[in-house]
């Protein structure tokens, strides 16, 4: 009985919308030609979102009718948001993400999780062919926590779709940090240093191209932009020969107890140290399927042999055995 009372309560809302009785704000929504004016209820607005509310108190009034203008905004979008009568039938993949970032902009949280679970849940081929824009847009806003989990999930098994391409320099730090405390990232350590000092060299200007010409300063300015991913960074899952190699030309950018603690612990495992030693990152397990035997017959001896001195007939036997025998990776996705 309550849920058909609020039902009702919901459709008659809905009727006010329609006919306007009463109404104290106009919209002016889209652009010069494409303008359409909606009328609402201030009162009803204001309960809605932060961002009608917002709106109300700086709007302009006239004739005790406050008048607000969205250009930015069509009027197939406004009415959807407005009316609260959502139908998805027949938007393509790329309107619901472009609706959702509105939404998000007209701040209503219940329908912001609710279409980022439409695009995951349908959509989710749409969202790997644009990985690149949607990883960027999903780590620019903290509402967005169920496509950046996405996201992660896809970087952390296949690490190079950002690592290794050009988008690395411009991945959001958040977005940095988040993937470098997965444990499911499927990269070496000393990789994963040199990727994280990668994107610290391109979000740090004045750097000169010589490590060997930095200065004190240098150092302290990629210290300064790395301060927060660098506690991520599993040092002690590094081999000794990395360390050296990888870690120690850029040392300065340390705080000198992790350097110090990095370097005891490589001379001496079993000695205590200060620092918080974070687990190895846990690998996928990559599952052959059995071999398929192959029973290898050499010809009888009054078969053409090869007329190479080089490749003999029990080399050709086992090239072929090569070729016969397929062997299929399977790695889960």
């Amino acid at each position: 009985m309550t849920s058909e009372f609020f039902k009702k309560l919901s459709q008659d809302f809905t009727q006010l919308l329609e006919n306007e009785y009463g109404y104290d704000v106009t919209f002016e929504v889209g652009e010069q030609s494409c303008t359409r004016f909606f009328k609402a209820h201030s009162v009803i607005l204001y309960q809605r979102s932060p961002y009608f509310r917002q709106k109300l108190v700086n709007a302009n009034k006239k004739n005790n009718v406050i008048e607000i203008k969205l250009p930015q905004v069509s009027a197939e979008i406004f009415n959807i948001i407005i009316s609260g009568v959502i139908s998805l039938e027949n938007f393509e993949a790329s309107a619901i993400f472009n609706l959702l970032l509105i939404i998000n902009e007209f701040m209503f949280p219940e329908l912001v999780d609710h279409f980022q679970n439409i695009l995951i849940d349908n959509n989710a081929s749409w969202l790997r062919l644009n990985f690149s824009h949607v990883c960027q847009i999903s780590f620019q806003n903290k509402n967005f926590v169920d496509l950046q989990k996405f996201c992660n999930d896809i970087i952390a098994k296949y690490p190079k779709m950002i690592f290794d391409s050009d988008n690395l320099n411009t991945l959001q730090e958040n977005a940095l940090i988040s993937l470098l405390k997965n444990d499911d990232l499927q990269m070496d350590e000393s990789e994963i240093w040199d990727k994280v000092i990668l994107w610290g060299k391109a979000k740090t200007p004045n750097l000169p191209p010589n490590l060997k010409e930095w200065t004190d300063d240098n150092f302290k300015s990629l210290k300064t932009t790395l301060q927060n991913c660098l506690p991520h960074i599993r040092y002690f899952q590094i081999s000794g020969e990395d360390v050296l190699k990888k870690i120690n030309p850029y040392r300065n950018i340390l705080d000198e107890n992790t350097w110090d603690d990095i370097m005891s612990k490589l001379v001496a495992p079993n000695s205590p140290i200060s620092s918080l030693i974070l687990p190895p990152r846990k690998k996928a397990a990559v599952q052959l399927p059995p071999r398929k035997k192959t029973t290898v017959q050499l010809p009888p001896r009054n078969v053409i042999t090869p007329s190479s001195s080089i490749i003999t007939l029990q080399h050709a036997a086992e090239i072929s055995s090569w070729i016969d025998r397929r062997v299929i990776i399977m790695i889960s996705t």
